[in-house]
């Protein structure tokens, strides 16, 4: 059990509920930043300083200027006017500060509930972990922007793996310890038997995914074969060979890993839905097949954001249609656990 006393079973549905939704908030304004490339507007780490935005014309230029110095306005936008800036400056922003505002939406409620005693000893435990993996997080943001500020006109495609790869374990989290909640039921997410075998190989591609679809935004490797199935009529592109298979610094490699692992992803989930449909299981198949059409629209978005040339809305609805895809394959998996 989560909670010692009943008492506070709605002040604490209604946090963790909104965690959750504030972090699919951060993940969506996370994304369309990296999307407009507007992750380097900031140039400077500004924990505290940085809370309110520019008040007047001349801290926007103060701003602007120090942008100026860094090889993504020199190489890339060096026509870019005061205006432009304060486009891609907004989103950066509101990254920031919705990230300093999860940072204490957690932190003062828990504090509340510790002095309490309302949450057993293990859950005091893993609330506290989750608690520094945000403020981790916050280090990891900024240790992103710091490889985009010196020699490149963008951030390390790694570090924005990272970046986003703890931002799902962070969410993961919560909405694991939420479906413990309601269910009243204290499921262990990593559960190493062979029970569940292929719906635990489907969660584990899916998170790979998502960091193999980091280094495809990081490497902007989206905007090159923009053919689908074939990439430029070959399913191996011709730059890919057996020295350069594994390198995650090219961009063709990483298109084409990121789309055969979206293939294999889809039949894992097509030999999931045969199982069940063999079992029987009513309830199960109805929890699935809601899984199963995100998915499939999940991938239709990545093919239309091939297409579309990295439609930025397109593009951004591909990202938040992740961040479900998960929610969604998490409820099933706790529904399928006895």
């Amino acid at each position: 059990m989560i909670l010692l006393n009943k008492k506070y079973n709605f002040y604490f549905h209604s946090w963790i509920i909104t965690l959750i939704l504030l972090l699919i908030l951060m993940i969506i304004v996370g994304g369309y930043t990296r999307l407009t490339d507007s992750g380097l507007s900031i140039t400077e780490w500004e924990l505290f300083s940085g809370i309110l935005p520019p008040l007047n014309e001349n801290q926007w230029v103060k701003y602007f200027e120090r942008y100026k110095e860094i090889p993504q306005f020199q190489i890339l936008n060096s026509e870019m006017n005061l205006a432009q800036f304060k486009y891609i400056f907004f989103w950066e922003y509101i990254h920031r500060i919705l990230g300093r505002f999860i940072g204490l939406f957690f932190l003062i409620p828990f504090i509340f509930f510790y002095i309490k005693k309302i949450f057993s000893r293990e859950y005091n435990y893993k609330f506290l972990l989750i608690f520094f993996l945000i403020l981790f997080q916050g280090f990891i943001g900024w240790y992103m922007v710091e490889s985009g500020l010196v020699l490149n006109v963008s951030v390390s495609h790694y570090r924005l793996a990272l970046h986003l790869f703890f931002a799902f374990i962070i969410l993961s989290s919560l909405t694991w310890y939420f479906l413990n909640f309601i269910s009243s039921k204290n499921k262990s997410f990593f559960n190493i038997s062979k029970e569940l075998l292929s719906l635990k190989i489907f969660i584990f591609l899916l998170y790979l995914q998502i960091i193999l679809g980091a280094f495809v935004s990081g490497l902007d490797a989206g905007k090159i074969y923009q053919t689908w199935p074939l990439m430029n009529n070959n399913y191996i592109p011709d730059d890919i060979n057996y020295y350069n298979f594994i390198d995650l610094n090219n961009h063709s490699v990483v298109q084409f890993l990121h789309r055969n692992v979206a293939y294999s992803i889809l039949i894992i989930s097509l030999y999931i839905l045969y199982n069940l449909i063999k079992s029987n299981n009513v309830k199960l198949i109805k929890n699935y097949f809601l899984v199963f059409v995100i998915l499939i629209t999940q991938i239709l978005l990545g093919i239309f954001t091939l297409l579309s040339n990295v439609h930025i809305p397109i593009a951004a609805i591909h990202q938040f249609t992740s961040v479900i895809l998960i929610i969604t394959t998490l409820r099933f998996y706790h529904n399928s656990l006895i």
